[in-house]
């Protein structure tokens, strides 16, 4: 069986179409993904530094043993 060269470059046209589609679907993705990785990151507190007045309750490695 033939397959006509215009069928031919349609579907190969196509399959272009969606694989430069996944590829922008992808790239869109990670970007929304660092966006958010990032502003999670800026919201987050930094542990080792005082937040307030108050003494943290996290056990510290510097402190000896009781």
């Amino acid at each position: 069986m033939l397959i006509h060269p215009d069928l031919l470059m349609v579907l190969t046209n196509e399959h272009q179409r969606e694989l430069f589609a996944d590829a922008d679907r992808g790239r869109v993705l990670t970007t929304a993904r660092r966006a958010r990785w990032s502003r999670r990151a800026g919201k987050a507190p930094v542990r080792g530094k005082p937040t307030g007045t108050l003494a943290s309750c996290e056990p510290s490695a510097a402190v000896p043993a009781r």
